[in-house]
């Protein structure tokens, strides 16, 4: 069985959340978008997890439906946590008496926010992940803030072993992420780490794996057993941490110029060093080496920020919304619509966008990409002499590809 699956999103009880992130909200959006199994998110806040538990239909396997639910999406309990150096892990948790075990053990304030922050490290973390038949693994692992490559060289200098996954982020993709040695035999996942509930941000990152059934030991497994079949996510180019930047003024700087500055902007703003210069400097090979099991990543946009980008209107005006609507409602959901319709098909229903998602399916979007806290931008025919587009850091031939976010 082949499942599309985000594993990492946020609950209304973290900061800057929503306040539709729960279940019963999520989950028609979930089926709109094409998800098949998604993240309850921050399922160690102890009045999320009582909420969760009288709004799920009992079950005895870790996957969980909300009651009277036609739409059927299924959920699994999922936290990221937060350890003494900031660093963020994401787990994946079997049941709710793991996850009340799970709070009996951290040391901490488990219930300020969504995202407990504790005080321990990353092996003390995993230690009790463990012990409760959890997965975890690093968050968004190579932005440039609250990630275990920002506090670390090496994910075993934090766990003091290798993790079960690493997360990419929006930060990075495969080609990126293949160019460190350790990372190899480690099984990477796509999510959208989503604030709140629409097709615009859930499912923005997502991941398709094979499952032998639909329960958590069997999520865990194919997992652990690298059945990940795509990843699928952001253009890294598009990130807002792609580039070495300042975090006021954005502009671009060589890492060089960035170091002499001390990190200090003219502007008084602070320069962020660009995750394509951090992996530079962890890469192991000038080329990615991609191991036997590592599925293709594939860039995609949700189908409304492309629309957006087309007709220059909001994400969420009703003529962008109309149109969504309109390809939805043929296709099925966004997804079908990203991946699978042929171009001729979507020309029936909107010819301005086929263009578009012919150009994210043969990767050959202009991009000028993002740095210091601001988004890369697509450009299209009329912006191509955009005057904005920074240098490389890095020679083409390794890491100028890629984004963050």
């Amino acid at each position: 069985m082949i499942i599309n699956v985000d594993l990492h999103i946020h609950s209304k009880y973290s900061m800057a959340t929503s306040k539709n992130m729960a279940p019963d909200a999520i989950a028609p959006q979930a089926k709109l978008k094409g998800l098949d199994l998604m993240a309850t998110g921050d399922a160690l806040h102890q009045k999320y997890l009582q909420e969760l538990k009288e709004l799920f239909e009992p079950s005895e396997d870790g996957i969980f439906t909300v009651k009277n639910d036609e739409d059927n999406c299924k959920f699994i309990l999922t936290s990221e946590v937060e350890d003494l150096k900031r660093v963020h892990h994401l787990l994946l948790i079997p049941s709710f008496d793991a996850a009340y075990n799970i709070r009996d053990e951290l040391k901490g304030s488990l219930d300020s926010d969504g995202r407990p922050r504790v005080r321990m490290n990353g092996a003390e973390i995993m230690d009790v992940a463990h012990t409760h038949e959890c997965l975890i693994g690093p968050s968004h692992a190579f932005t440039p803030w609250t990630s275990i490559y920002k506090a670390y060289d090496s994910v075993v200098d934090c766990y003091g072993k290798k993790p079960d996954l690493l997360e990419l982020g929006l930060s990075a993709d495969t080609d990126m992420a293949d160019h460190i040695e350790e990372l190899q035999d480690i099984p990477f996942l796509t999510n959208s780490d989503a604030h709140s509930p629409w097709p615009h941000r859930i499912g923005r990152e997502f991941n398709e794996i094979e499952v032998e059934e639909l329960t958590f030991e069997a999520v865990k497994d194919s997992i652990l057993d690298k059945k990940i079949k795509a990843n699928y996510g952001f253009d890294p180019r598009l990130g807002k941490y792609h580039k070495t930047a300042c975090t006021r003024c954005y502009r671009v700087y060589d890492i060089e110029e960035a170091l002499h500055l001390k990190m200090r902007c003219p502007c008084g703003g602070v320069i962020k060093k660009g995750v394509d210069y951090r992996i530079y400097e962890l890469s192991t090979w000038s080329d990615p080496h991609h191991p036997e099991h590592r599925p293709p990543y594939i860039h995609i946009l949700p189908l409304a920020e492309i629309l957006s980008l087309i007709y220059s209107k909001g994400v969420t005006t009703v003529f962008v919304q109309k149109i969504w609507k309109d390809l939805v409602e043929k296709f099925g959901n966004e997804i079908e619509v990203l991946i699978y319709a042929t171009l001729g098909e979507i020309e029936e229903v909107d010819s301005k966008l086929t263009p578009a998602i012919k150009a994210f399916r043969e990767g050959t979007l202009q991009i000028r990409p993002g740095g210091g806290g601001r988004y890369g931008k697509i450009l299209f025919e009329e912006d191509e002499q955009d005057t904005e587009a920074p240098q490389s850091e890095i020679p083409r031939n390794t890491l100028d590809r890629y984004f963050d976010g």
